[in-house]
């Protein structure tokens, strides 16, 4: 492995292993990995069944988790021993929530757009400890201004209500819809106002250049198996050093994608796009299709791109546009969106994220390495057919 250099969209589509004919335009939901990578994940199966008591003992344990651990510092730019391996985003940011010591006033204050599995956490923690939460809400697109100036208002406003902000949770990359905040600023206005902060970097890790060093969050959690293009299910919980060895052996779980990660990160240094080469060229490719692909469909919709006057929502590798579908009854915010991620799969063998948002419906589209502005149109062409479909239903 990279030997080779590979030009992203079509040349880089060869190296996965997807169905002839199917495009899978949400790959931010469960990712998927090159054929290389997989060649390595099934060599470590079959040494682990091999020899499986020696291989967990006195391989895995003793030093190649450590040597994943380490390739994910080294990428991320953490400081040594300071990051941890967990089977995903959700299972780290769940770690974080439920390890806070809390007392009468304790808040966390999250978003409007936080991942719902967090949301049914903290409102788990309301019922059963003194932890409470107020959310920053918002409506996009807004200026990165306005959010970060929400989320000074909330601490300041809760701490004159009597309240100890605690933690402030937050995303580099919201799921739904599927656009950047500005992390680094909220990172700092945190620290600022010496409140802990922990960033949902579920899509971070392979979709943006991360640098955790200068960033310097309280807690950082990311998905390996989304943009790092590594084996589900694989993710990193940044933490202080002196908690890592509480996760070297937390059970008897198939870790063999936590073994991927320097696999995954060689294979990436080959790719190109554009003359520019390795992370460069990832990162620079899927910005450049997400914003090409997303105005693509949205001019065959008659629609529009989620997008703030700034232009910073969509500095990321996904794209959301806006379907040509009104919200018109209450049913239809649970049937609409499944019905057209169900017909696209298995009508156009094409893959997207529905859902409702602001009073409207939108799609999700995700620009991985292996995707290509036809796939977006392709999409967009399908998506127009079923919206047509639909309003001819209603």
């Amino acid at each position: 492995m990279g030997e080779t250099t590979t030009e992203c969209g079509e040349e880089v589509a060869a190296h996965f292993a997807l169905a002839p004919g199917y495009r899978n335009l949400n790959h931010g939901s469960y990712g998927t990995y090159p054929l290389p990578v997989r060649q390595v994940l099934r060599g470590i199966q079959e040494r682990t069944e091999a020899r499986p008591d020696a291989f967990v003992r006195y391989e895995y344990r003793t030093h190649l988790l450590d040597t994943s651990r380490h390739a994910a510092e080294e990428f991320l730019c953490a400081p040594r021993d300071t990051c941890v391996l967990v089977p995903d985003t959700t299972n780290g940011i769940e770690t974080v929530l439920r390890s806070l010591a809390c007392g009468a006033g304790d808040v966390v204050i999250t978003f409007a757009t936080v991942y719902q599995a967090f949301a049914n956490t903290l409102a788990y923690l309301a019922q059963t400890t003194q932890l409470r939460t107020t959310t920053v809400d918002y409506t996009l697109p807004v200026s990165d201004a306005s959010i970060c100036a929400a989320l000074e208002a909330a601490i300041i406003a809760a701490r004159a209500a009597g309240q100890t902000p605690r933690l402030v949770l937050f995303d580099t990359i919201n799921a739904l819809p599927g656009v950047r905040m500005p992390f680094e600023r909220l990172t700092a206005l945190c620290r600022a106002h010496s409140v802990l902060s922990c960033i949902d970097g579920a899509h971070g890790i392979g979709q943006l250049r991360l640098d955790l060093g200068a960033l310097d969050p309280d807690f950082f959690v990311t998905s390996c198996h989304k943009w790092l293009y590594v084996p589900r299910g694989c993710g990193v919980l940044y933490v202080p050093q002196r908690f890592v060895a509480n996760f070297a052996n937390i059970g008897t779980l198939d870790d063999s994608s936590y073994m991927c990660i320097p696999a995954a990160i060689r294979w990436r240094v080959a790719l190109t796009w554009q003359g520019r080469t390795g992370e460069e060229a990832i990162t620079a490719y899927g910005l450049h299709l997400a914003r090409a692909g997303g105005q693509i469909v949205a001019e065959i919709l008659g629609t529009e791109v989620l997008e703030n006057d700034e232009g910073t929502l969509g500095n990321c590798a996904m794209t959301n546009v806006r379907l040509p579908l009104a919200l018109t009854h209450a049913t239809a915010l649970e049937d609409a969106g499944g019905w057209i991620m169900e017909t696209m799969i298995t009508k156009h063998s094409t893959s997207v994220n529905v859902f409702s948002y602001a009073g409207a419906w939108w799609v999700r589209l995700s620009a991985p390495v292996y995707v290509t502005c036809e796939d977006f149109r392709t999409a967009g062409l399908q998506l127009r057919e079923i919206c047509e479909d639909m309003k001819a239903r209603i």
